[in-house]
């Protein structure tokens, strides 16, 4: 995990996403038929689109959704280690 939010933006976009995810499932205690659960599927897309062809349910939605965020957090933190390290070699 600590190589996955190893920069400042990627712990950003994961609280990001559990917050979101914690809006979503407020949101659709109440009701059944709320749509909020794509929000935070959406954000943590690619990745999350790709584990939600598990089986149906609450807690594969937010299987789908963490390790979506987790992988996407990876690839933020590998950008901004690139991005910082330039043309110089590791």
């Amino acid at each position: 995990m600590r190589l996955s939010v190893g920069s400042t933006i990627a712990l950003v976009y994961v609280a990001i996403c559990a917050a979101l995810l914690v809006w979503a499932l407020v949101v659709s205690a109440g009701s059944d038929e709320s749509m909020a659960g794509v929000i935070p599927l959406l954000a943590t897309a690619p990745a999350s689109l790709v584990l939600l062809v598990l089986p149906d349910g609450t807690a594969m939605l937010v299987v789908s959704i963490a390790l979506g965020a987790l992988v996407n957090a990876a690839i933020i933190t590998w950008c901004a280690r690139a991005l910082r390290r330039g043309n110089r070699a590791d």
